[in-house]
C-alpha cells in the first residue's frame, strides 16, 4: 500500500497522539539532570544538595512538567550569628527532613526521585537567589513540576516554622502527593558515649557508695547547698525562664545612636536579658544580706559591731530596693510613691 492511500484521519490521529504524550515522556536532558541530582544526593550524608547557579540553570531549562519537585532552603552564612532568625536551627531541621525522607523511601526509588532537597546559599548562588525575589529570612520554597514562575512558587509561611521539622513535613504533604513519613531524630547520646558513661559509672559507683556511707560527699557540705539555693533564687527572680523561652537577646543596638548598645528597653512589651539579670542581682544581694543578718550577725559577740553591720546591711538593702522600684517605674511608666500615714 502506498503512502498516498493512507487515510488522512489516521495521519491526524498519529500527530494528535504525538502531541499529547510527548511532553510526559522523559527527555534525555531530564534524565541527565535527574542522574546528576541522584549522584549529588548520594554524596551528601543528609540527602540535601548544595544548589549552584549552573545546576539551577540546568533544572530550570528543562521543559515543564519536570519529572520532579524540589524544596529549597534559602541560607545566608553572614546571618548565622543573628539568633532571632534561627537559620542554623532551621537548616538543621531542614536537613533532618531530607535525611528522614531519604531513609523512609530508600526502597522506593521511583517516589524518592520525585522530590529533591536543595540548600541555596546567597554568597555561592546570588543569581539563583535573586530569581525567587526573596525579601526576608527564614524562607523555604517548594517548586512543583509545572511551575515556571519562581516567585509565585509555594512559600512556607513564617508562622509554620514553630514545629520545625514536623512543620516542614506537613508543608510538603499539603502541597504534594508525597508523605515524608516519620522524622528520624538522632539520639541525644550516641552508643559510644553511652558505653563510656556506663563504664565510668561502674568504676565510680563503689567509691561513691563508700564516701556516702562516711558522709564525706559534696551533698553533705552546707556550702554547696547555700550556693545552690542562692543560684535557684537568682534564677527565679531574674526572669531567666522568660529569657530562655522567648529567646530574648541580652542587649540590642541603641535606636537613637547605632554605635551604642542598649541594655535596658523602655516599655513593658519587651524585656532584655540584661534587665532581668540586673534586677535579679539586686534581689539576690538583698536576700543574701538578710540571710547574713539573721544567721551571721547574731553570732558576733560585740554589740557595737552587730549594730554597725546591721546598719550597713539595711542601707545597702534599701538602696537596692529603690533601684528596683526606679527601674520598674522607668520601664512601665507607672509611678509607685510612698506616703506617711495621715495621723503622723
Amino acid at each position: 500500500m502506498s503512502s498516498a492511500s493512507i487515510p488522512l484521519c489516521f495521519v491526524l490521529l498519529d500527530l494528535f497522539c504525538l502531541l499529547i504524550f510527548s511532553p510526559t515522556m522523559a527527555s534525555p536532558a531530564a534524565d541527565a539532570v535527574v542522574g546528576e541530582l541522584i549522584r549529588l544526593r548520594a554524596q551528601s550524608s543528609t540527602g540535601m544538595i548544595r544548589l549552584t547557579d549552573h545546576l539551577f540553570d540546568e533544572i530550570t531549562s528543562l521543559p515543564t512538567p519536570r519529572p520532579f519537585s524540589f524544596l529549597v532552603f534559602f541560607d545566608v552564612a553572614s546571618l548565622h550569628k543573628r539568633s532571632e532568625i534561627q537559620l542554623i536551627t532551621l537548616k538543621s531541621e531542614f536537613s533532618l527532613v531530607s535525611s528522614s525522607f531519604l531513609t523512609n523511601y530508600q526502597n522506593d526509588t521511583e517516589s524518592l526521585n520525585t522530590l529533591f532537597f536543595f540548600d541555596l546559599e546567597y554568597e555561592d548562588s546570588k543569581h539563583s537567589f535573586s530569581l525567587f525575589d526573596i525579601n526576608s529570612l527564614p524562607h523555604i520554597r517548594l517548586v512543583l513540576p509545572h511551575v515556571t514562575d519562581l516567585p509565585s512558587s509555594d512559600k512556607m509561611q513564617p508562622r509554620d516554622f514553630s514545629k520545625l521539622a514536623e512543620s516542614m513535613s506537613e508543608f510538603i504533604e499539603s502541597k504534594t502527593k508525597l508523605t515524608v513519613g516519620p522524622i528520624h531524630r538522632p539520639p541525644p547520646i550516641s552508643s559510644k558515649q553511652l558505653a563510656v558513661i556506663l563504664a565510668t559509672l561502674a568504676i565510680l559507683t563503689p567509691v561513691a557508695i563508700k564516701r556516702l556511707i562516711k558522709g564525706d560527699t559534696f551533698l553533705h557540705s552546707y556550702k554547696i547547698w547555700m550556693l545552690c539555693a542562692t543560684f535557684i533564687y537568682f534564677f527565679s527572680v531574674s526572669g531567666t525562664m522568660y529569657t530562655i523561652i522567648n529567646k530574648a537577646p541580652m542587649f540590642m543596638v541603641d535606636r537613637n545612636e547605632q554605635s551604642k548598645l542598649a541594655f535596658f528597653y523602655q516599655g513593658s512589651g519587651m524585656q532584655l536579658g540584661a534587665e532581668g539579670f540586673s534586677v535579679g542581682f539586686l534581689y539576690t544581694v538583698v536576700g543574701v544580706l538578710f540571710g547574713f543578718m539573721t544567721h551571721g550577725i547574731v553570732k558576733v559577740k560585740s554589740v557595737m559591731a552587730q549594730r554597725l553591720m546591721m546598719a550597713v546591711v539595711l542601707i545597702i538593702s534599701v538602696w537596692a530596693v529603690k533601684k528596683v522600684v526606679y527601674l520598674d517605674n522607668w520601664k512601665t511608666g507607672y509611678d509607685v510613691r510612698s506616703h506617711w500615714p495621715s495621723n503622723w
